[in-house]
This record gives structure tokens, sequence and C-alpha cells, in this order.
């Protein structure tokens, strides 16, 4: 019984600090270029995600030379 005490614990108590770490970060937009830039170019590719990985074009086509993989230069290996 003890050791179940300590197992949930030490769960509730990892999940008490995450969100602690992550609600202390705050959501602060970045004022410098650099990090409007950054913020814009992330935008760009969670949106050609979301169409490249969508249910429809992953499940009901082949890929083609439109993906995602072949658009993102630094991804061809």
């Amino acid at each position: 019984m003890t050791a179940l005490l300590i197992l949930f614990g030490v769960v509730i108590g990892a999940g008490v600090l995450a969100f602690v770490v992550v609600h202390r970060r705050g959501a602060g937009r970045t004022d410098t270029v650099e990090g409007l830039l950054q913020e814009q170019e992330a935008r760009h590719r969670a949106r050609t995600d979301r169409i490249s990985f969508n249910a429809r074009s992953v499940h009901n086509s082949l890929p083609t030379a439109g993906d995602a993989y072949h658009r993102r230069g630094g991804n061809r290996y």
C-alpha cells in the first residue's frame, strides 16, 4: 500500500512540476525582428504541415513532389 501511495505521489508531483514549468514561461511574444521572423516561419511550417499531413492526404494519395518533405530544403538526405 505504501509503495502505491509513493508511486501516485511521484506521478502527481511530476505532473504538477510539468504544469508549473509550462505556465511559468508565459505567452509573451518576441519583440526582436529575428524572433518575429522565426515565429512567422514556424507558423508557415505549421500551416504547410497541417495541409500535407492531414488524414486525407496521408491515407488517400501517394507522396508527391509537393509534399512538405520536398518543400523544406534541409530535409533532403
